[in-house]
């Protein structure tokens, strides 16, 4: 009974909670290089500490954006508030140049989210979407890995001969690869030597040459920050509950309440009626239910 006790107190409080908004406080856009509008979530190292979030803060170094991400530097390049991305690139490959190379390491296996777990990254690799009537995780960013192989390829229409452009400082042949790289696509004897994200889409369906792959990496790559949008408009609900609209790019909640029994999960959502079943089974056992009436729906769980 103790037990039954602590369990209607948990529901209780898992159905009828409010979402909380956090009081804010409107600062004024700071702004920095070609980065004009920075405002919350974001703020700069030299905004008020009550501006912004210390989450998503960012540096002003040389009249240029950057952010700090996985003992990288990035540099800014675009913030949009409507589809709440963030767009960076590499400084190693920012200048307009074939020859220039990614400083970083960087992949979607990188970012918590990639995990299926609630991500605990301030940014996200994929980003939660509806188009029309369905959810799907959409991806923001592909790669394009580097190969060092001991012989050359030339049988694989995958494997980007860079030698006209860089100039590697190491033994054998590299090898540019767009998209992802399946087991298949091993060559014997290649390596990965480096793998860098961007957002430039298709260059993994086209036969592109290894300028144009470049020219991608100085576009950038996205990624979400959704995560803090829908915790201020959905409040208690978590990210991997919230969507954006595809068309509209308005978020939407869809608030799931998770149970400390099993795996079941209900949609949060007004209570209107608990009671106990019990009766007897055919081999004469008595047995134990609690029934729950949530939003027009009924639902048992086994109590012993």
């Amino acid at each position: 009974m103790e037990f039954l006790v602590i369990f209607l107190v948990f529901l209780v409080q898992q159905l009828c909670a409010t979402n909380e908004q956090g009081n804010t406080i409107d600062c004024p856009p700071s702004s920095c290089g070609k980065i004009a509008n920075i405002s919350r979530p974001f703020r700069l190292k030299s905004d008020p500490t009550y501006c912004g979030h210390r989450k998503y803060e960012l540096s002003c170094e040389n009249n240029v954006t950057v952010l700090y991400l996985y003992r990288g530097k990035y540099h800014v390049q675009a913030i949009n508030y409507h589809n709440f991305t963030i767009r960076v690139v590499d400084p190693g490959v920012e200048e307009p140049s074939c020859s220039s190379l990614p400083r970083y390491f960087l992949s979607q296996s990188n970012f918590s989210d990639t995990y299926h777990v609630h991500a605990v990254d301030p940014y996200r690799a994929t980003q939660n979407q509806l188009f029309q009537g369905s959810s799907n995780q959409k991806r923001l960013f592909e790669h394009i890995i580097y190969m060092n192989c001991r012989h050359p390829v030339n049988d694989n229409s995958k494997y980007v001969n860079t030698t006209p452009c860089v100039k590697w400082h190491s033994e054998g042949y590299i090898y540019a690869i767009a998209g992802d790289l399946k087991a298949a696509d091993f060559e014997v004897g290649c390596r990965i030597k480096l793998v860098s994200p961007t957002s430039w889409w298709g260059l993994d369906s086209n036969p592109y040459s290894y300028a144009m792959m470049n020219r991608a990496l100085v576009y950038g790559f996205e990624m979400s920050w959704m995560p803090f949008a829908c915790k201020d408009h959905c409040g208690n609900s978590t990210h991997d509950s919230c969507y954006l609209h595809s068309s509209t790019l308005q978020l939407q909640c869809s608030r799931y309440c998770s149970y400390i029994f099993g795996t079941t999960e209900l949609e949060c959502a007004w209570l209107y009626d608990i009671f106990i079943v019990s009766y007897f089974s055919e081999d004469k056992l008595k047995k134990l239910y609690l029934y729950v009436v949530i939003s027009h729906s009924s639902f048992f769980f086994i109590l012993d």
